[in-house]
């Protein structure tokens, strides 16, 4: 069993600064975390190695700081990680960022399963996970609570997948991409032993060239989504406080809502 792990390394602070010349974030020096959806992930992801054994391999793309979550991934008991760094890679949206793991998981080779988090906290859009199995042109399971059966002979998975009036049960062909909620499993502690061991581990740094990426489909040329303009919104105005009887009141209210043809 080979599980890839996509994660994302997100400001630890919502206070994060703008680049005025790109309208993009600016992530290097900012204090981060572990995207904690993808936490889930890796968690999942072990859980299959302790299982069926094989390995867990974790990757994430972004600024040299972002080696730091791939060694809390590797502390967890993640086997291998890939760093994707490069100056090109920067500015990329969903669809940029989706083709260049979708080219490192293709350069990792032989998987049985990959998983991400349902979404990152920074921009909340859930569509990197399913962009990577469009990419790959593997089956998606998404917003999966929990994993009822997987066959590595047979290549075959069953999960049950969280919606809003319920949960789906599913079954799909191996190799898939899973992004999970965190619902699924309760993610381990880190170990001395693999604090210890994360800190000294080298963490390969690849860049377009490596991944074989083509230089329009990624960073800011491969993005179709663009920031036209960033702004503050005014301050919302004070409003009016009704004050007198009750019922007073609520007659005085009907007739600044009907003045107004808010109904």
């Amino acid at each position: 069993m080979h599980a890839v792990v996509c994660i994302k390394q997100v400001p630890e602070s919502p206070n994060v600064g703008i680049d005025p010349s790109t309208n993009t974030l600016i992530r290097e020096g900012i204090p981060s975390i572990v995207n904690p959806f993808d936490t889930y992930a890796i968690e999942e992801a072990l859980l299959l190695k302790d299982k069926f054994g094989g390995k867990v391999t974790v990757m994430t793309m972004g600024p040299a700081q972002a080696a730091e979550a791939l060694r809390e991934a590797l502390a967890m008991g993640a086997d291998e990680a890939m760093l994707l760094s490069d100056r090109a890679f920067a500015g990329a949206d969903t669809w940029a960022t989706s083709y260049t793991l979708a080219k490192a998981v293709e350069k990792v080779g032989d998987y049985d399963i990959v998983f991400c988090g349902k979404q990152a906290i920074d921009g909340d859009t859930a569509q990197v996970g399913p962009g990577i199995a469009r990419r790959l042109g593997i089956p998606q399971l998404t917003y999966v609570s929990k994993i009822r059966e997987i066959d590595i002979d047979a290549k075959r998975i069953v999960v049950e997948r969280m919606l809003e009036a319920g949960k789906e049960v599913v079954e799909s062909k191996l190799p898939a991409l899973v992004t999970v909620v965190k619902d699924i499993n309760q993610p381990r502690f880190r170990t001395l032993i693999g604090i210890r061991k994360a800190s000294q581990a080298e963490i390969p740094v690849l860049g377009p060239a490596d991944l074989g990426c083509e230089a329009e489909n990624i960073g800011l040329a491969g993005s179709p989504t663009e920031v036209i303009k960033i702004f503050t919104p005014e301050p919302r105005k004070g409003g009016q406080v009704l004050e007198g009887e009750p019922e007073e009141t609520c007659v005085l209210l009907i007739e600044k809502i009907m003045d107004a043809k808010i109904l």
